[in-house]
């Protein structure tokens, strides 16, 4: 096992290495950029390296800073999380030319399913099941040919990249050349590559994806699904596993689908295989990332596994300790993805300093964090403060715990999109299970008003009233423990901090 691994990333998911790494008894070596000094990844880590400037083509995304701190820092292995590095096959063959193991697959299976048409070029050869569309990009006409056999409605989407960049929705023909003109300049200022390719529209889809894990001995496994259809901009907001919709036959049949898409490529370490499913529950290969996802807590509630372990131990030449028979999953977990941007204002980035945070905890509760009391949110950065998962035995009560949580749940000093979550949660159709990728962008256009106490009005009558309470915590002219009429009353010092807790919660 590794003495000593250097984290390439920084927020939330270094703290979660971090944490992996010392119950390992590894030393965890973190980078930061000149925001970031003051960062808890930093504060967390047994070592630390300044790397430059907040840019992070000059910080997080320079291999030869980082490289260079791997060598001053006699680290044995990179980790690099997700996001930046984390699918760069010339980063990890750049890890291995310098003598170091990147954790995580070779740059080979990278470069294989890291370009979409590449992937579906592989994949159509394995016979893995797929949207209809092209294999690789196309020029405008033959898009519109194309677009004319599988008939509308038709996806664009950038060939080098995700995450929404450069991805089109086109209904008739007549949008086709702007869509595609559209697309493509996105992309290229995305990825540096115009490259789109064109598929079917599966119309209400769902996004389910399958966590997949192999090592270097041959052996590769299905960890089970996730269901990511709760998204804004094609971007997850939610998480949850198991999907509301797949039973033990059609996780099977798409863990099976998932494994040969990992042989195909000759996958080591963790992986992700997605999926889109439609009406009829048919699953069609979507893509594949190379990399830890964001929405890994929940897989590893569900399974009692610890999947940065599990990186750790294969990436280090170990074989996976159990097969494929030995893996069980028990109850329901759920994620909310804790942002710094404003509801009101569109979702916009909220930087600045958080100067009040009160953390939900509990019964099945689990917070991956990496801010803290004080602490500064940079501008710069993707906007992911931390990650609410809850856990039970069954999905009504995990919605019940994480509500109880997110009314717990206080970020001072910016603003952050936890409101959403208690708009999610209390929502019918998702309490349901009738989910669809369409599915957030039809409950934000209905008006909504917050029932269950949180509601800024009732907040700021509680903080009017707080403000004119004596010091001893009683109201204006009434001695302490009696009423108008001399009768002895309770003491308000509780109501009184309940008061300030609440006025603070929706501030």
């Amino acid at each position: 096992m590794f003495k000593r691994v250097l984290i390439a990333n920084r927020g939330e998911i270094a703290v979660r290495l971090i944490r992996g790494c010392r119950e390992m008894g590894i030393e965890s070596v973190a980078v930061f950029s000149d925001v970031d000094r003051k960062a808890l990844h930093v504060r967390k880590a047994d070592h630390a390296f300044h790397i430059g400037p907040a840019t992070a083509s000059e910080s997080y995304l320079n291999f030869d800073k980082i490289l260079d701190v791997a060598r001053r820092s006699k680290a044995e292995a990179i980790h690099p999380g997700y996001g930046f590095l984390s699918e760069n096959a010339r980063f990890a063959r750049a890890c291995a030319d310098a003598g170091f193991k990147f954790i995580g697959p070779t740059p080979e299976s990278m470069e294989m399913m890291g370009s979409k048409t590449r992937a579906r070029q592989n994949m159509k050869r394995a016979a893995i099941p797929m949207v209809p569309g092209s294999e690789r990009g196309l020029a405008y006409e033959a898009a519109e040919k194309l677009a004319d056999e599988i008939r509308y409605p038709v996806m664009l989407k950038a060939a080098a990249g995700g995450g929404g960049k450069g991805m089109r929705m086109v209904s008739t023909r007549e949008e086709l050349r702007s869509a595609y003109e559209n697309a493509s300049s996105e992309a290229q200022r995305a990825f540096g590559d115009s490259e789109v390719y064109l598929e079917k529209f599966i119309v209400n889809p769902r996004h389910i994806e399958m966590q997949i894990f192999g090592d270097e001995h041959g052996n590769a496994v299905y960890l089970g699904e996730r269901e990511c259809s709760v998204q804004r901009r094609h971007q997850k907001v939610l998480e949850e596993s198991p999907s509301p919709i797949v039973d033990a036959d059609m996780r099977r049949r798409m863990g099976e689908v998932a494994v040969r898409v990992a042989q195909a490529a000759n996958y080591h370490n963790a992986g992700t295989v997605e999926f889109l499913v439609d009406e009829q529950r048919n699953f069609y290969f979507l893509e594949m990332n190379t990399r830890l996802q964001v929405e890994h807590p929940v897989t590893e509630l569900v399974t009692g596994l610890d999947l940065v372990h599990l990186q750790m131990k294969v990436a280090s030449g170990e074989k996976l300790p159990f097969r494929q028979e030995d893996i069980t999953w028990r109850g329901h977990a759920i994620e909310c993805r804790v942002y710094a941007e404003d509801p009101d204002n569109q979702y916009f980035p909220s930087p600045g300093q958080i100067t009040r945070l009160i953390s939900p905890s509990g019964p099945g509760i689990r917070r991956d964090s990496g801010m803290y009391e004080g602490w500064n949110v940079p501008i710069e950065y993707d906007p992911l403060l931390a990650k609410l998962i809850g856990y039970g035995e069954t999905r009504e009560q995990v919605i019940e715990r994480l509500l109880r949580a997110l009314r717990e749940y206080f970020v001072g000093g910016i603003k952050t999109n936890i409101s959403l979550f208690r708009r999610i949660l209390h929502d019918p159709e998702f309490r349901s299970g009738k989910l669809d990728t369409g599915f957030l962008d039809r409950l934000l256009e209905r008006p909504y008003h917050e029932s269950d106490g949180q509601h800024p009005v009732m907040a700021a009558i509680g903080a009017a009233i707080f403000a004119t309470l004596e010091p001893n915590g009683t109201l204006p002219g009434v001695a302490a423990g009696a009423n108008g009429n001399g009768a002895a009353v309770a003491p308000v010092s509780n109501w009184r901090r309940n008061a300030r807790a609440e006025a603070l919660r929706e501030r």
